[in-house]
């Protein structure tokens, strides 16, 4: 029987130096498990690669925004709603040319802006079929657990103890050991 091998803890000297080089502090929680259990298991593995320190399975995190604050959903959401209004339409363009440069900027600003949601943070868990449970690492809500629903239903949600009380959203330590699935809201 093949058991996974599940990484060793990092050294001191090897978190600094990630922290350093992505230009971030790990989150107290986080941080901790880094140095005492291990830097990966349970959430994508932190490891030196040619191009530095970074997370397994993040290949699609933009490293340079991993240093700026996680937004909270609500942060955004009428900038989200006008970008969709702004969405190009053929008839108010005079030929398929016109229509399709105006789209392919829009296309180019929807990329971005879609980046932009998950600045801050890393994959710390990927589900599959472009679901990911999301761990912050910069601004206010460093250490929490997010949801990356946006392939269904263009939403990131907090995982929470209590989606009643409030719905604050997990902490790194509350969300080990517990299933991303089971800490959805109500409904999910």
């Amino acid at each position: 029987m093949n058991f996974p091998v599940v990484p060793k803890p990092l050294t001191e000297a090897e978190v600094a130096e990630a922290e350093a080089q992505l230009g971030v502090d790990f989150p107290h929680e986080y941080r901790r498990y880094l140095l005492q259990v291990s830097a990966g298991g349970t959430v994508s593995q932190l490891e030196k690669t040619e191009s530095g320190w970074w997370w397994t399975g993040n290949s699609t995190m933009r490293r340079d925004l991993l240093s700026l604050p996680f937004p909270h959903p609500d942060s955004y959401e009428e900038a989200d709603e006008e970008l969709d209004r702004r969405e190009p339409q053929a008839e108010d363009y005079p030929n398929e040319e016109a229509f399709s440069q105006a789209m392919t900027a829009w296309d180019t600003e929807c990329g971005e802006f879609e980046d932009r949601k998950t600045a801050g943070c890393v994959i710390a868990k990927d589900h599959g079929c472009n679901f990911a449970t999301l761990l912050v690492i910069t601004g206010p809500l460093a250490g929490t657990l997010w949801w990356d629903g946006r392939a269904t239903c263009d939403l990131i949600v907090p995982l929470s103890l209590d989606h009643a009380g409030g719905a604050r959203p997990v902490s790194f330590g509350e969300w080990l050991g517990r299933d991303s699935w089971n800490l959805l809201p109500p409904g999910w």
